[in-house]
């Protein structure tokens, strides 16, 4: 027990990495997330002498940087754009928060302009039941096809080539 508490202690150290299984804990992240953020271009870590990830403890930042830009709803090649503004890829302090926050407005407004006319269009629904592949805006919205007809018209088309 004695040596579990040291090597815990051992590892919070400030210049110690920190392995992968322990930046995934402490992230609340799948390791194979980590991986995959790296692989991206997202996260940078080093390999040890075993060949095992580590990751610099500022790495627990970025990692809640990137979460926190998906929940906003930004895409990998949106944050890592935004990553990429960092001199030094160094990790983000508050300022870089909200000057990258502040150019993401605009999606947010789009996005929050889109959920509010889905709800439009949901309470027209309600109680219509079609589900129409022709008509309903909800399941099949913006279809072109549905004017050549039903059935896998497309489909047909290109296998008489």
């Amino acid at each position: 027990m004695l040596e579990v508490e040291v090597n815990l202690k051992s590892s919070s150290a400030a210049g110690t990495p920190l392995t992968i299984g322990q930046l995934s804990r402490r992230a609340g992240i799948a390791a194979s997330a980590l991986r995959f953020y790296e692989a991206e271009g997202l996260l940078a870590g080093t390999r040890s002498a075993g060949g095992h990830r580590q990751y610099p403890r500022h790495a627990l930042r970025r990692v809640a940087f990137i979460r926190a830009a998906q929940n906003v709803g930004l895409t990998l090649p949106q944050i890592k754009a935004a990553l990429a503004t960092l001199p030094d890829s160094r990790t983000p302090t508050k300022a870089d928060w909200a000057r990258l926050s502040a150019g993401w407005a605009p999606l947010l407004d789009a996005r929050i302009a889109a959920l509010q006319q889905l709800r439009e269009r949901l309470t027209g629904c309600i109680g219509c039941g079609c589900l129409s592949l022709k008509a309903c805006a909800l399941y099949n919205p913006g279809d072109q096809a549905c004017s050549q007809g039903s059935g896998a018209r497309l489909l047909r088309i290109e296998t008489q080539r």
